[in-house]
């Protein structure tokens, strides 16, 4: 069997540049307090950082510029820290001073990535499936997405995504690949408190996990687009940001 005829014209490098700004919060403010509980509340606190670079109200805002995020919190020390990823620079003005623990740390991201090099990576993602609607009918009825709530399950749905050498960068019923593989049972997974928001207009509730370990990277490019635009879904709630080391 010959290479896969993708192979060929695939480049061996690709680089990924992106802005990270780490805030350093304290859990018992107010604003701070109300992203913790609201799932809505805390995407408005990210987007607070992008006024002005997209018309207000404008469709996929947070897609444009490329906005992800990613949050651990210690209660015992009372401690929210938020990475958050954007094409354009964070200004986080908006957030009151005293929400801060620190200044805003922001870093310019700037890395190529080689085929075949190995790399540490840690991802919150939203682990989902479609389940059949129960609606007697076409094969097109789309499903129910229902969120997989342990770490097997986790395991299955990662498993998915990677890519192993010469593979496409989609699988055949359209799921995303990452453009790397691992071996499964080095992953570290850890299944993370449900996120929520009660609002009436939009209630929604989202199952997080945590996935930790390395990545041999085989489509530079599609690995780029991945760390560009996410894994997953509840993008806009703090899934998807695959950080890397």
């Amino acid at each position: 069997m010959g290479h896969h005829p993708v192979n060929s014209t695939r480049a061996s490098t690709a680089r990924f540049v992106a802005t990270h700004s780490v805030l350093s919060l304290n859990a018992r403010h107010p604003l701070v307090a109300k992203s913790l509980v609201d799932a809505h509340e805390m995407h408005r606190t990210v987007m607070s950082g992008f006024r002005g670079w997209v018309e207000d109200g404008e469709e996929a805002a947070r897609s444009k510029m490329g906005v992800l995020s990613t949050w651990s919190v210690d209660l015992k020390a009372a401690a929210l820290v938020l990475v958050v990823q954007s094409r354009v620079p964070g200004d986080w003005a908006r957030i009151p001073r005293e929400a801060f623990t620190a200044a805003p740390h922001i870093i310019t991201v700037d890395r190529t990535f080689k085929a075949g090099e190995v790399i540490g990576f840690r991802t919150v993602v939203n682990p989902t499936r479609s389940r059949p609607s129960g609606k007697p009918g076409t094969e097109k009825v789309r499903g129910i997405r229902t969120d997989h709530t342990t770490p097997e399950h986790v395991k299955r749905w990662f498993a998915r995504r990677l890519q192993a050498d010469g593979a496409p960068a989609t699988t055949e019923d359209g799921v995303v690949r990452i453009g790397a593989t691992t071996a499964l049972d080095t992953l570290g997974i850890r299944m993370l408190p449900t996120v929520s928001s009660a609002r009436r207009s939009k209630p929604i509730r989202i199952g997080r996990a945590e996935i930790r370990g390395s990545l041999t990277v085989t489509d530079p490019d599609t690995l780029v687009e991945v760390m560009s635009n996410g894994l997953g879904h509840a993008r806009a709630y703090s899934c998807g940001l695959v950080l890397t080391r």
